[in-house]
């Protein structure tokens, strides 16, 4: 029985080492995805901006900086010139990925050191308090506020209250689904591809809508 028990304990623990090697993979993936599209930007404004290329700038942080910043003018423009709908898409976008990023590096840290700065596991008697329990009460209140104020208008920024409450929710999907405390654990990369899958969605929504808003605009205003 003694055996039996370690044989279970050394497997339970190269699961849990597999699930975590897994974790860190996928959320590398996500975030060289995103890096690299970051750079495809900036190295698209780069090309056609002010700035001197590499090759040819005598100062190549300087030329950096000044493409940077054009990149960020192009981010602006292309906000301010997009519609409600967009925009709130975009918003909700941004703050579901920056929330579910730091809840997942935010967790790693209180599992390894037992404290995040500030930050310590919330516990109410004995029981845990995990993060989708103020998750659903986030996402459920901006969504309700926007439902209540039939306010457009409101929607970019209600959007990003409730990115955020879906974030968390969404990131321990696993645990309620199977209804134990595996976000750790071999089962728990349920959680990270619910959200993957959930981040695509959004940003195949957005790209989709910026399409049809300019074919829009190009039959129905000019046709």
């Amino acid at each position: 029985m003694a055996l039996f028990a370690r044989v279970r304990k050394r497997r339970a623990g190269l699961s849990r080492g597999l699930a975590e090697r897994r974790t860190r993979a996928l959320a590398a993936i996500a975030a060289v995805t995103t890096f690299a599209v970051l750079a495809a930007e900036i190295a698209h404004v780069w090309r056609r901006g002010d700035a001197p290329m590499p090759a040819e700038a005598d100062d190549v942080v300087h030329a950096a900086e000044v493409a940077f910043g054009q990149t960020v003018q192009v981010a602006r423009a292309g906000y301010r010139g997009g519609s409600r709908r967009e925009n709130a898409l975009l918003n909700l976008l941004l703050a579901f990925t920056a929330t579910f990023v730091s809840a997942r590096a935010s967790t790693a840290v209180l599992r390894a050191r037992g404290h995040f700065g500030p930050f310590r596991d919330v516990v109410a008697g004995d029981d845990h308090i995990h993060h989708f329990v103020p998750g659903i009460a986030i996402a459920f209140l901006a969504g309700a506020v926007s439902i209540v104020s039939r306010d457009e208008r409101l929607d970019p920024f209600l959007a990003v209250p409730f990115g955020v409450g879906v974030a968390l929710t969404l990131d321990e999907s696993a645990l309620l689904l199977k209804l134990d405390d595996v976000y750790w654990t071999a089962e728990g990369i349920l959680s990270i591809q619910i959200t993957l899958a959930t981040m695509a969605m959004i940003s195949a929504m957005t790209l989709a809508l910026r399409v049809l808003h300019r074919g829009e605009r190009e039959v129905l205003e000019h046709g």
